[in-house]
């Protein structure tokens, strides 16, 4: 689903602020063509339209739907439209919508907890009388990550270091024998582990991993197959992390040398809804997969129960979820004040704090991570209503959109990542969206957690050798048939710009309309602020 100049990583807030000094927001107008500056049009901007219809007149794009608004990012003013306020499916561009909500509502500085807790007595002799809770609340990188996001993803280790810190604080509090089960309590957030308009096909998939206060490895299991040691024998599995239980069946023979890796997912009747199936060539080096997990929670009630059993502390129960099954529209039961706090009769034996919002935004953006973006909306939902359902945190945004100006029936979200091709934005409310945050007092912050184009996240390798190489800051988008990218550009005459650029309905390539709007921002960036061209003088000879 994801500018060393004006926008690089060095330029500091003091710059970024100068940039995108703090404006009104622009009116929702109706008008269709730009402003004219002059009574007679920009030069620059005639180049630039003429660019972009050139750009929209090629094969590939003729049959697609497209919307592009770019204004200017201090004063608001539109430099070239067209369907800016038509609806579009926006893909991974709901992001946007998503990551400015959560810093608004909980500040760039909030950090997610993680607490492992009972309500027994702990005896001197080391026994817990009662059960091991751990307990989730949503932060979304229980999976080891080096922060701050520097260009690529990268580990400290193993994927569940964070749950071995976890029982090692355990164990150090004393505890040497439970007396009860290791539960996994995603209950801060109600039990609705996919948006409903998300698609049977995508569940299958690290993109469409299930959504759980309690995220282990992005709730995703990272499977390495390698061959057999001869043709026909079964091929061998390692997963990461592992539990001590398979929670997916797997088919997978070694096929001969020479050919084809081919692997395939389907669903099947049993206790392992999920099956594996395929062929790895003999001799071929181990092929990297990865698939969702069933239930987060439960995965993760076993992980910590086999990793303290590893630590010495026997454990007399099982490992088990705990989900709260409250209905979309409930009023949760959980009382006023912090709402991260453990109840009054529980005893924190271990706790785990998340890097501040801002770099998991950060990360989030770069990356394009569905399930954090997920996370996001229902820490928010839960902070405001007190339940963290999807419905509640839609509800929240959309008064969240209304206050910052953005008209009813400008947006309508289903999810929080843009995995839905349910969601629905206008370019022009994007683009009012994206000149909020620059207004905010984190704005300066936000826009550096952007991909760049042609240097990393999910710009790395678009546009790259080309003008907008290093000025343009997007958050990409794509689905089948859509693609979309919006954000933030410097351009080479010294404009600074706020676009929003939506393609659907295209049935070529993906590739294809990506092209197309990689073309209109390097326009965009070679034209506008450029200097009218000098005509090119006749040769000697030809005067009349």
């Amino acid at each position: 689903m994801t500018n060393r100049h004006c926008f690089a990583k060095a330029v500091t807030a003091a710059v970024l602020a100068a940039l995108f000094a703090a404006t009104p927001a622009e009116p929702q107008g109706r008008s269709r063509r730009a402003p004219a500056a002059h009574s007679q049009p920009r030069s620059d901007l005639v180049r630039l339209r003429a660019r972009v219809e050139g750009a929209l007149d090629a094969a590939h794009a003729q049959k697609a739907y497209w919307g592009v608004l770019i204004a200017d990012a201090r004063t608001g003013q539109t430099l070239f439209e067209l369907n800016p306020e038509r609806a579009f499916v926006p893909a991974s561009n709901t992001k946007l919508f998503t990551t400015a909500l959560a810093m608004a509502a909980l500040g760039p500085d909030y950090h997610f907890r993680t607490t492992v807790e009972s309500r027994g007595a702990l005896d001197p002799d080391g026994r817990l009388h009662s059960d091991l809770s751990l307990v989730g609340r949503g932060d979304p990188d229980l999976s080891n990550r080096k922060f701050p996001y520097e260009g690529k993803v990268e580990r400290d280790g193993p994927a569940d270091n964070v749950f071995e810190e976890l029982a090692d604080a355990v164990v150090a509090k004393g505890v040497k024998e439970i007396d009860g089960d290791i539960v996994g309590d995603d209950s801060y957030f109600a039990y609705d582990p996919y948006p409903a308009s998300w698609t049977v096909g995508d569940l299958y998939f690290s993109f469409g991993a299930p959504v759980s206060a309690i995220a282990v490895n992005d709730n995703t299991l990272a499977i390495e197959v390698k061959p057999g040691e001869r043709e026909g024998a079964p091929a061998l599995l390692t997963i990461d992390p592992w539990a001590g239980y398979e929670t997916f069946g797997h088919e997978i023979t070694t096929g001969p040398i020479g050919s084809k890796p081919q692997f395939e997912v389907v669903r099947q009747p049993g206790p392992y809804p999920t099956l594996l199936r395929g062929s790895i060539p003999l001799g071929a080096e181990p092929a990297k997969l990865a698939l969702a997990m069933q239930d987060p929670a439960e995965y993760a009630a076993h992980l910590l129960k086999r990793l303290l059993e590893a630590r010495g502390v026997r454990i007399t129960g099982q490992a088990r979820a705990q989900h709260a099954l409250l209905p979309p529209n409930a009023v949760s039961p959980a009382p006023p004040g912090d709402p991260v706090s453990a109840p009054a009769d529980s005893v924190v034996l271990a706790e785990h704090l998340s890097p501040p919002l801002l770099e998991l935004v950060r990360l989030l953006n770069k990356i394009s991570q569905n399930l954090h973006a997920e996370l996001l909306l229902r820490a928010v939902a839960r902070g405001k209503t007190g339940v963290g359902s999807t419905e509640a945190g839609l509800k929240v945004e959309q008064e969240f959109l209304k206050s910052i100006g953005i008209a009813d029936g400008e947006v309508l979200l289903a999810d929080g990542s843009g995995l839905s091709g349910n969601n629905l934005v206008t370019p022009r409310a994007t683009v009012s969206l994206l000149r909020w945050v620059v207004q905010q007092p984190w704005g300066d912050a936000y826009v550096l957690t952007l991909p760049v184009a042609g240097q990393d996240g999910t710009l790395e390798t678009r546009m790259k050798g080309t003008a907008a190489a290093g000025h343009v800051r997007g958050k990409t988008g794509a689905l089948e048939h859509v693609r979309a990218i919006s954000g933030f550009a410097t351009t080479l005459g010294g404009e600074r710009l706020v676009f929003a650029m939506f393609g659907n309905n295209n049935p070529q390539s993906g590739h294809d309309a990506s092209a197309t709007l990689d073309a209109i921002a390097v326009a965009m960036v070679e034209e506008i602020g450029a200097p009218p061209r000098a005509k090119a003088r006749p040769k000697a000879g030809k005067h009349p």
